[in-house]
């Protein structure tokens, strides 16, 4: 239905792009929004009086308000922009982590986290003498809240996980997770790089500490991300890139520091990343959180009834009740690289590797998987297409 807003995927059918969880193909309505803006509006932002300077400054606080509005915030000034979801969560760790936390302290994390949600706490941990504990898995792949409530404690000063776990799909209970941490003290910083190509997201009515995302997800360029921290927390944290633009007033012996946001904003904006992030809000906006939502259940339902037809793919995490647009699978036997390499010579592209969830992989005794996306570009074909590409790995790679 919407594949016609995708210029790459309509000049060449034989592309099934099935790899929306690492980036989602761009519409043309992004694409011309990017195109208007250097053609029209290319200055640097907060950085001259001129009226190229000037139009890209707006063009940088529409979409900040744009951005607050999208995502539920009450504030403005709560939204931060990164280069990406990695860069905001190494913010948070830098800045509130060292900050706040000190030795006897903890730091509480879902064994399924993206990397950029874990290592940087592995660093705050060395540097704070704070302690690391890790949520596990029930069977089925979702959070053991009897694990969750049982390390939650007083001395728990951060709970950090994803919103959906980005190598199985997997819809973490984010609101039961944000009260009870709240009931014992902590702050809770979600990672909704997944989710937010899914479904809404409120930080308002979540009551979340920090929420992070990167625009590229949900059809903006490369390097647009976005730090939402609830201004107090915010104010109360030291800068994480000292230079230009994040100043008031700079002596040979001191400087004085911008309020938040823009004392986070250090350096010149990928200002044409966060027009382009502007556009793709619109363009998510006029489609429907609905209409998106019934589209991928649509594509993600009639995958999985398919591949379980397959007796030699194995699928991870399919059986939890709440579940965003992914799967993760492999031929049993056969390395997920190698399963991937087949599928691309049919035009099917998928993820393969550990998806930068290595402790989850452990936990699923596993080295890697693949990982197949949709988004709403994607048709029944693509999952055909798929279908027969992995029984060609059968032939090439098992005996009967």
């Amino acid at each position: 239905m919407y594949k016609s807003d995708f210029p790459l995927l309509m000049q060449n059918p034989n592309i099934h792009y099935l790899d929306s969880a690492a980036t989602a193909q761009r519409p043309l309505q992004v694409i011309e929004g990017v195109k208007e803006y250097f053609l029209h509006s290319n200055g640097n932002a907060g950085r001259g009086s001129h009226s190229l300077a000037i139009a890209s400054s707006i063009l940088v606080e529409e979409t900040r308000k744009k951005t607050a509005e999208f995502i539920g915030a009450d504030k403005i000034e709560s939204i931060v922009f990164t280069k990406n979801s990695t860069e905001a969560l190494n913010i948070i760790a830098y800045c509130y982590g060292l900050s706040q936390l000190k030795s006897g302290d903890e730091i509480l994390l879902a064994v399924s986290n993206h990397h950029a949600n874990l290592v940087p706490w592995q660093f705050v941990a060395k540097q704070t003498g704070a302690a690391l504990k890790f949520i596990y898995l029930n069977k089925n792949g979702t959070l053991d809240m009897n694990d969750f409530k049982a390390k939650l404690s007083s001395k728990t000063k951060v709970v950090a996980l994803s919103s959906v776990v980005n190598a199985t799909g997997i819809i973490n209970p984010v609101e039961e997770v944000i009260k009870l941490a709240h009931e014992n003290g902590a702050v809770v910083v979600v990672d909704a790089a997944q989710s937010i190509a899914h479904y809404r997201q409120n930080v308002s009515a979540l009551d979340c500490d920090f929420l992070v995302f990167s625009g590229h997800k949900i059809f903006s360029d490369f390097g647009a991300g976005v730090l939402y921290g609830k201004k107090e927390l915010l104010d109360k944290m030291p800068p994480f890139l000292y230079g230009g633009d994040m100043i008031n007033f700079v002596t040979e012996d001191s400087s004085e520091f911008k309020e938040a946001p823009y004392k986070y904003e250090g350096g010149t904006h990928d200002t044409s990343a966060i027009v382009s992030l502007k556009h793709a809000i619109e363009y998510i906006e006029k489609i429907g959180y609905s209409n998106i939502e019934k589209t991928v259940k649509e594509l993600d339902d009639y995958a999985l009834s398919e591949l379980k037809k397959l007796g030699f793919v194995e699928t991870y995490g399919t059986d939890a009740p709440e579940r965003a647009g992914i799967i993760a699978f492999n031929v049993k036997d056969v390395h997920s690289h190698d399963t991937s390499y087949i599928l691309n010579e049919y035009g099917v592209m998928v993820r393969s590797g550990h998806h930068c969830t290595q402790p989850l992989m452990a936990h699923l005794n596993i080295n890697s998987c693949c990982r197949a996306s949709f988004s709403i570009f994607n048709t029944k074909e693509d999952i055909d297409v798929m279908i027969t590409a992995l029984k060609k790995v059968k032939s090439v790679f098992l005996k009967d």
